[in-house]
């Protein structure tokens, strides 16, 4: 049995990334989401998930060991959603740091980030641009992901879509990629263990997406 734990369960990405997990004919999947908003619950238990909510930007590292507990892996797929640069990096920097410190901490050693194409201490986003806050917050909680030793994956699309799923993919081809083909290619790292400690950038493109994680 697989448990895993998806942080910002409501995500467009997520919703796909429960269904495609508890789908599968191959495995006996357990997901639980993590959300904000108890209006959600239904949305993520139509998608096979157990909803839990809980607000992550203002829980600490112990409370949210709390909820990690007894999975197997974690995929950060949360985010503040721009616009105010405060709760930017209230989530997308500080609450993942937590996360990832929190896995560490109650030995959940796979660790799946969801961040972007092109995400790094080197973004090269002006400061006067509305994506500067975001860049800078994905940069550092990429960074202190790295820097410790859990079992992680940063995986980095670019632009997102909501076309339907291809299957196929492009690593480090930029372009953009359909939502529903991110939470494949989250599924498909889970279960590839020869995907720990990579940072993988990707689009839509030619290859079956098992096979171009092989051949990256």
């Amino acid at each position: 049995m697989s448990r895993t734990v998806i942080v910002g369960g409501h995500g467009k990405v997520a919703l796909h990334l429960a269904r495609i997990l508890t789908e599968r004919s191959d495995a006996d999947n357990q997901v639980t989401s993590i959300i904000r908003n108890p209006d959600h619950t239904g949305d993520v238990s139509a998608a096979g998930a157990r909803p839990v909510v809980a607000d992550i930007e203002n829980l600490d590292t112990d409370a949210l060991a709390d909820l990690l507990a007894g999975h197997d892996a974690v995929v950060f797929s949360a985010g503040a959603g721009g616009g105010n640069p405060a709760r930017t990096y209230a989530v997308d920097r500080d609450a993942a740091i937590r996360v990832i410190d929190a896995a560490g901490q109650t030995g959940v050693r796979r660790f799946v980030m969801v961040s972007y194409f092109g995400a790094g201490p080197n973004h090269g986003v002006p400061a006067d641009n509305p994506f500067f806050h975001y860049a800078e917050a994905k940069a550092a909680a990429d960074t202190h992901l790295r820097a410790g030793d859990l079992d992680w994956t940063v995986l980095g699309p670019g632009r997102l879509t909501l076309e339907p799923a291809t299957g196929r993919i492009a690593v480090g081809a930029v372009g953009e990629v359909s939502r529903e083909d991110v939470a494949l290619v989250v599924a498909a790292v889970l279960s590839d263990g020869a995907t720990i400690g990579q940072t993988i950038e990707f689009n839509n493109g030619d290859l079956p997406i098992a096979e171009a994680l092989t051949t990256r």
